[in-house]
């Protein structure tokens, strides 16, 4: 079931449903020599696939991962490679609160029509709009192969919403695009 929903909704289309698109955020070891690395590979078990088995949603990570890596120069190797990837999906239910603003100083009323006559009801104005998301996350994380140690991250976080499966292999390419355009380093430079 888990398994299905991972795949199905595939943060619903990794986070491209937003209107505004996903936040993306970065960070690498500025000790890491990168300009060693020429070959990736991917780890055994990714963390999409919990159930003993490679989930539609690690299909689509590893042709969309694979495409960013070569067009850096990487060549992809599946023995002994420099570095590894591994991704993480995630989706959870956010419940957000959004408190009215204060009237200002003065304010009675719509556009102050009431002009000082009369005021509004006590607690006029005052309420608060709360309403709940589905939330996703991806993680894509390069581990040095020979030290076993993250090297660099990429992370999507946005709003997820329920979409087509069918488009899952488009969505998961354009956010893991936006990730690796956060990524600085060329294989061997």
């Amino acid at each position: 079931m888990l398994a299905r929903l991972l795949a199905c909704l595939t943060l619903s289309l990794m986070l491209g449903a937003c209107a505004t698109g996903p936040d993306i955020r970065t960070d690498f070891n500025p000790s890491t020599n990168f300009s060693a690395y020429r070959t990736f590979g991917f780890v055994a078990r990714p963390g999409t696939d919990r159930q003993g088995y490679e989930s539609l949603t690690t299909q689509y990570l590893k042709t969309a991962v694979t495409r960013q890596m070569t067009e850096r120069g990487y060549q992809y190797q599946q023995e002994s490679p420099d570095l590894l990837v591994n991704f993480n999906a995630r989706l959870r239910q956010r419940i957000v609160s959004d408190p009215a603003p204060l009237p200002p100083p003065g304010y009675i009323g719509y556009y102050g029509y009431r002009g000082g006559l009369y005021g509004p009801w006590p607690g006029y104005g005052f309420y608060t709009d709360t309403y709940t998301f589905t939330e996703g996350t991806l993680n894509i994380d390069l581990v040095d192969a020979r030290k076993n140690q993250l090297v660099w991250e990429g992370i999507a976080r946005g709003a997820a919403e329920d979409a087509d499966p069918q488009a899952n292999p488009q969505g998961i390419d354009k956010v893991v695009a936006e990730i690796f355009a956060k990524y600085p380093f060329r294989a061997g430079q």
